[in-house]
Order: structure tokens, then C-alpha cells, then sequence
């Protein structure tokens, strides 16, 4: 495989570590993880871990990789390029359940998880959607209710990446009405009350678990708490924000496997020429607007708009490009381990999960309206 071109300007440590990681790590694994068979997300993030790589935008004195949202996204790439699946966990694991307890988290609250995070030894998960308000998170129903010094947490959480293996999990629950009266909280595995359902089984990216989480009377100390009561919707919009890079990363790895499928299939019999430059277009578009949407949340601009229509061109330019590697290396990618059609499978997810791509032409057009 032809480097990632995210990551090929600069053969800086942190791209050779990343090469190594896919190359022994990855790859081996990627036809297994498309069938549901392969490694379990914590054992693949200690992997990652020996890398360096289980922390990339942890703080460095926490142990981390004190990297940027653009080296993030080149690493998001470089996984995803190799296996969808395995980028999905580390993105979750990196963006949204890092990034809370990073720029809200307490002195304390950071000494404790921080490292554990960045070592490999707990991976993160996000719970905000939930079976009835999924595009809709101020309309979330989990409760958590004052109980003595702390408070019991009751609901249940929906399409959970990595729900029942993770060892960390940032959770919204409703203290209040409104989206004002939404709390983030850190709950540990294990905690008594929490619960996983069983594994859905998804269309595609078979190697990353989803699964609903149940929250039955779940009591966390009040040092629980992320942030101040009631900021929880704000920690949880600020943490889309830099998922949407990921994703948006992710949708790239992904258009950039079909390009590279369709151009070992020209090897053996013509293909569209045209529909392949248009592909290889819109793929380089979308590696380019992730990497200023990136740029853009480092030096903290206001990113709403720009994330969702990054999210939205990159991820429907990946379900373009797994298209157009199916039809291009027919008959063979009717075959559900054919590269091409694990690819498509896994291509449609990233239009759904973090916000849906509707979802995210809402937010464009309203946030277009209300600037003029």
C-alpha cells in the first residue's frame, strides 16, 4: 500500500509510527474485522498504545501525544484506509471521549483518566444517543437524579461504539429541562447499574461493537460530574464537533481504499478513466477540507458550520467512491469479502453516525440563515 498522502509530507516520527502500526497491526487484521472476527477494540488500542498512538491529542504531560486535529486526522486516514472498523473505536476512543475530560475535565479528573486513556489501558465511549431522541440529543430522556453526595443515573443509551468493552464512558443525562439542563458524567466500567445490551448487528464495520447501554439507578459520586451541571449539552457539541473531523477522516481513508482497489483492478481489465479522476477529486476535496476544518478547531474558530459540511462532503464522497469500486470491479465484488464491497458497507455508517448527513444540511442551512 502507497502511503497516506495525509501523511506523506511530513516522515516525521509520529507518520512512521503510524505506518508500522497499520502495516503490523492493521492490515493483518482487516479482513477478519470485516466479518466480525477479529480483535477486540481494548486489546487493538493496547496495540496502538505501543505505538504511541492510544493518546494522540491527550497533553503530553498526561502522557499523550500532544498532537494537532490535522495529525489527527492523518492518523483517523491511515487506520480507516486499511480498515474502517478500527478507525471507528479510535476515533471515538480519541476525540469524543478525550476531548471532554481534556478541556472540561478537573485537575483531578485529568490526573486519573488522562493517562489511563493515553496508555491504552481503558478505552473511551461516548453515550449521547439514545433509543428515541438519536438526531435530536437535547431531547435526550436518561435522568440523573440527586442521591446524598452523587447521583443515580437511570435510562438507556443507544448505538454505542464500543458499549460493554469499554473501560470509560462519557455519559448525558438530564438533571434539568431543556438543552440547559443536560450534565456530563464519567462512569467507569463496571459501575454497579450499568449494563450492555447485545451486539447489533450492523450492515457493515462488523469489527467495531455497538450496542445499547443500560443505566438502572447507576450512582456516581458527584466528582463524576464533567463540567458544571447543566453544560453537559455544550461538552457534548463541542465534542461532535472534533468527531465530525474524525468521521470526516475516517470517510477519506475510506474513499482513498477504493481508489486504491479500482487501480489494482485496471491492472487486469480497462476501467471508467473519467469516473476514476472524478473520485480521486473528490477524495483529495475532501482529505483538504478536513485538514482546514482541523486547523480550524486548533486555534479555536467557530467550527459549527464547517464541521457539518465537511462531514457531509466527505462522508457522501466515500459512499461515492465504494460505489463506484463496486461497479468498477464487478463481478468479482459481489463477493461480501471482496475489498470493494466491504468498503460499501462500511462507507454508508459514516453518513449515519454523528449526526446524520440530513442532520447535518439542517445545521448548514440554519447556520447560513442566521449569519445573513
Amino acid at each position: 500500500m502507497a502511503p497516506t498522502p495525509a501523511l506523506t509530507p511530513t516522515a516525521d516520527s509520529l507518520a512512521t509510527r503510524v505506518a508500522a502500526f497499520v502495516r503490523d497491526e492493521v492490515e493483518p487484521n482487516s479482513l477478519a474485522m470485516s466479518r466480525g472476527e477479529g480483535p477486540a477494540a481494548p486489546d487493538v488500542l493496547a496495540a496502538a498504545a505501543r505505538y504511541d498512538l492510544a493518546g494522540v491529542l491527550i497533553p503530553r504531560e498526561y502522557g499523550g501525544g500532544g498532537a494537532s486535529h490535522r495529525e489527527f486526522a492523518a492518523v483517523i486516514e491511515a487506520v480507516a484506509r486499511a480498515c474502517a472498523s478500527t478507525s471507528v473505536f479510535l476515533d471515538v476512543h480519541l476525540s469524543v471521549a478525550c476531548e471532554g475530560i481534556i478541556h472540561f475535565g478537573t485537575d483531578a479528573q485529568k490526573r486519573r483518566y488522562l493517562p489511563l486513556l493515553a496508555s491504552g489501558t481503558a478505552l473511551g465511549a461516548f453515550c449521547l444517543t439514545e433509543p428515541h431522541s438519536g438526531s435530536d440529543a437535547g431531547a435526550l430522556q436518561t435522568r440523573a437524579e440527586r442521591d446524598g453526595d452523587g447521583y443515580r443515573i437511570t435510562g438507556t443509551k443507544a448505538f454505542i461504539s464500543s458499549g460493554g468493552v469499554a473501560g470509560l464512558y462519557i455519559v448525558m443525562a438530564r438533571t434539568g429541562e431543556g438543552t440547559r439542563g443536560i450534565t456530563a458524567f464519567i462512569v467507569e466500567a463496571g459501575a454497579p447499574g450499568m449494563s450492555a445490551g447485545r451486539p447489533l448487528q450492523k450492515m457493515g464495520l462488523h469489527g467495531s461493537r455497538t450496542s445499547e447501554m443500560h443505566f438502572d439507578g447507576t450512582q456516581v459520586a458527584t466528582t463524576a460530574r464533567l463540567g458544571d451541571e447543566g453544560a453537559g449539552f455544550g461538552i457534548a457539541m463541542a465534542g461532535l464537533d472534533s468527531g465530525r473531523i474524525g468521521i470526516s477522516a475516517q470517510a477519506v481513508g475510506i474513499a482513498q481504499a477504493c481508489i486504491d482497489i479500482i487501480v489494482a483492478a485496471a491492472r487486469d481489465h480497462p476501467v471508467d478513466e473519467t469516473l476514476l479522476a472524478d473520485i480521486e477529486a473528490r477524495t483529495v476535496a475532501a482529505r483538504l477540507l478536513t485538514g482546514v476544518a482541523a486547523d480550524m478547531l486548533d486555534a479555536a474558530q467557530p467550527l459549527t458550520r464547517l464541521a457539518s459540511v465537511t462531514k457531509l462532503y466527505a462522508t457522501d464522497t466515500a459512499v461515492a467512491a465504494a460505489h463506484a469500486a463496486v461497479e468498477l470491479c464487478a463481478p468479482g465484488s459481489a463477493d461480501e469479502d471482496h475489498p470493494a464491497a466491504i468498503r460499501f458497507r462500511d462507507a454508508k455508517a459514516a453518513q449515519i453516525y454523528e449526526g446524520t448527513n440530513q442532520i447535518q444540511r439542517l445545521v448548514i442551512a440554519r447556520e447560513l440563515l442566521r449569519a445573513y
